[in-house]
């Protein structure tokens, strides 16, 4: 991942990451770490981290110089990648995270908006009123934004958009015709704590909220930014009212998802997927392609292409209705 919108501090001498969170590995040669990245798109001279079998086909390909990891999971780690052991893996990645992007942290509101009629973006938009504008923000052609909403700090969005009234925006890169309507939240933190002793350690969340062509956020929904990957919304996929995505999900194309649906982190939908209203879906799960899943359903594990799902936990929707006749 391409990072957009934070300030990477590095590089680092991985003897001074390693002893400023913590870990207690023997010292290496002097290395320069450049950057921290996600297993699957790390390169030369970045660290990244290994937590869990579920992203063992990453681990064994990363490109990565350094991973942070589990004695039981170091062997797994190609030769050119040097295991930093950890007893716990999320918060020493969250801790160096911090050392490369410290304004990642928090989310305070942006102090360096201004009202947009005293913006260049005065005579190519057409805006209701109180609309505030932060820097860094690229709006395309034949756009529109309504009442009291906000395009905080490091936004683009491309031509033909209509943005909704009391909307917020930032750390997002916007395509064409999309359509976000009134109360939607776009960019902000996510969730993300780990325990450490007596307090708990927000994550860093460096990635950012991709929405591509033709999509439709419905009101008041949310879509957090991704911690080290991204945010992605697929191209023509339709989300109702009241939605919560959270960081690092990836949503296909041609989706469409009811009301007060929830997506746990770093879960992967493919194309073409349809669920029902006050539906769940857990945590770094794979959905497949041409999916269905039922209103109010709880998805736990893994589903593959062209199921048809209902219940809690899901399972096959014709079990689910043999069972429940």
């Amino acid at each position: 991942m391409s990072n957009f919108f934070f300030k990477n501090t590095g590089p680092y001498d991985i003897n001074y990451l390693i002893k400023a969170v913590g870990l207690k590995n023997l010292n290496y040669a002097e290395e320069k770490v450049i950057d921290i990245k996600d297993l699957n798109t790390s390169i030369k001279t970045d660290i990244t981290f290994f937590h869990s079998k579920k992203y063992l086909q990453f681990a064994k390909n990363t490109k990565a110089s350094f991973c942070i990891t589990t004695e039981s999971l170091k062997s797994f780690l190609p030769s050119t990648c040097k295991p930093l052991i950890s007893d716990n893996v999320l918060l020493h990645t969250a801790k160096i995270t911090k050392i490369f992007y410290p304004d990642s942290i928090n989310d305070d509101f942006d102090n360096s908006v201004e009202d947009i009629k005293n913006t260049k973006f005065k005579d190519t938009v057409n805006y209701g009123k109180n609309v505030l504008i932060g820097k860094n923000v690229k709006i395309g052609s034949n756009c529109l934004i309504g009442h009291n909403s906000i395009i905080e700090k490091n936004v683009s969005i491309g031509d033909n958009c209509s943005i909704g009234s009391n909307v917020i925006i930032r750390n997002s890169l916007i395509k064409n015709n999309v359509h976000i309507l009134d109360g939607g939240i776009i960019g902000k933190k996510g969730f993300g704590f780990f325990p450490d002793k007596n307090s708990n350690f927000r994550y860093p969340q460096i990635g950012i909220v991709i929405i591509e062509d033709n999509v439709e956020i419905g009101c008041g929904s949310t879509i957090d930014r991704g911690s080290l990957s991204n945010t992605i919304i697929g191209k023509n996929t339709y989300l109702d009212n009241q939605i919560h995505i959270a960081h690092n999900v990836k949503i296909g194309e041609n989706c469409i998802i009811a009301g007060q649906v929830g997506f746990a982190g770093s879960s992967t939908l493919g194309n073409n997927v349809m669920i029902g209203g006050q539906a769940g879906i857990s945590g770094h799960l794979k959905i497949g392609s041409n999916v269905q899943i039922g209103g109010g359903s709880g998805v736990i594990k893994n589903i593959p292409d062209n199921s048809k799902v209902m219940g809690y936990p899901a399972k096959d929707l014709k079990n689910f209705i043999r069972e429940n006749k």
